[in-house]
């Protein structure tokens, strides 16, 4: 093996090491907990820019969740948010914060995405 063969190798394996960590390992920081509203809902803000951030989020089972969606990227990707679990589907405008509120019944973890699913999140209900 000559030394084009070694380095077209290495960058290949540092190619495939990088996208494993970035779509398994880089987005599992400790779920957010919705701040209570009083007696309002939970509410959390969520920045959407070529991803969820933050993307793991923790609430209350059967008290009222006001998600805000901020949508500072222009990527068609994450126009759109889905919550299947909770039968949300919405346009998120860029430059615009856009709220999304339901009332979680059941406790577990649900995932939320972009209309393409590749950029996802999770809720946690507890």
């Amino acid at each position: 093996m000559d030394t084009t063969q070694l380095l077209v190798t290495l960058a290949g394996l540092a190619a495939i090491a990088w996208v494993n960590w970035y779509f398994f390992i880089a987005g599992r920081a400790a779920p957010v907990t919705a701040a209570p509203g009083g007696s309002g809902p939970q509410e959390i803000s969520i920045v959407v820019d070529g991803g969820y951030a933050p993307n793991s989020i923790s609430v209350e089972r059967g008290r009222p969740v006001r998600l805000l969606f901020d949508r500072r990227d222009q990527g068609s990707c994450t126009e759109e948010v889905v919550l299947p679990d909770f039968g949300v589907r919405r346009f998120l405008p860029t430059g615009q914060v856009t709220p999304i509120e339901f009332t979680p019944t059941k406790p577990g973890t649900f995932d939320f995405a972009c209309g393409m699913g590749m950029v996802r999140g999770k809720l946690t209900v507890r």
